[in-house]
């Protein structure tokens, strides 16, 4: 069985597209990015989005950052410049439930799988933001705050993003009341009083402790009346989102 290549060595000054250019001369291209939006919302889907950019000037994307860096308007803009510079592009929806059903993690990761399955063009190697995704059959390489680093990551991170607040924005109208729209399903002082007024809706995520709170199936912080313990790292990130 041939060995796999070892993870790439980039300069930290190597630029936002220096993961792409080392894994270029490796002959490892091209390239996949996979990030997520809504990992830490306790409403709404979690979104996840897989891009290859063009080699070259091509894929260079103007303004093109981490999508949390980006304010909504150019945010916007650089989405369009992403589809119109990417070779090839997937975003996968994760609705709520299903991300009650398996667990936010794994929801996360088999939502990058899911993404960079559906790529038109199969990636010689992957890079994904924060977590690896094992079973890809391409080498891959899991980078820390990876938004920040890779071109493919952000260009990612801003597909999910804008797709997660355009999702957003429609739930906002069918439910309304809950200010869906400005937060974005994160938790905010905004959000906890809605919840608390008018109990969750069909969208919120119930292995949250807050959400479970709001239903009254909470004791004591994280136990509900059956005596559940929801698992840590999951429910707990409910108290931490941010937009």
């Amino acid at each position: 069985m041939p060995s796999l290549p070892r993870p790439p060595a980039v300069r930290r000054d190597a630029g936002l597209y220096g993961y792409e250019r080392v894994l270029a001369r490796r002959g490892l291209a091209p390239v996949a990015g996979a990030d997520e939006a809504g990992r830490g919302a306790c409403a709404g889907p979690l979104v996840v989005a897989a891009a290859v950019l063009a080699p070259g000037r091509g894929g260079q994307v103007p303004d093109l950052a981490d999508s949390k860096l980006l304010t909504p308007a150019v945010r916007e803009k650089v989405h369009d410049e992403v589809l119109r510079r990417a070779v090839c592009w997937a975003v996968v929806v994760v609705p709520a439930a299903e991300v009650d059903r398996i667990g936010l993690h794994v929801a996360n990761v088999e939502g990058m799988r899911r993404a960079l399955a559906r790529l038109s063009v199969p990636p010689a190697y992957v890079l994904t933001d924060g977590f690896p995704v094992a079973g890809l059959g391409v080498p891959g390489l899991a980078v820390w705050k990876g938004d920040r680093v890779a071109a493919c990551i952000a260009a990612a991170s801003v597909l999910a993003k804008v797709t997660r607040d355009r999702i957003m924005q429609d739930l906002d109208r069918r439910w309304p009341g809950y200010e869906l729209a400005a937060h974005k399903g994160y938790v905010t002082p905004e959000h906890q009083e809605a919840l608390a007024r008018l109990g969750p809706c069909p969208e919120h995520r119930r292995s949250y402790v807050n959400v479970r709170r709001a239903m009254g199936t909470v004791v004591d912080g994280r136990e509900d009346e059956t005596g559940h313990v929801p698992p840590l790292g999951e429910t707990e990130r409910a108290e931490t989102g941010s937009p």
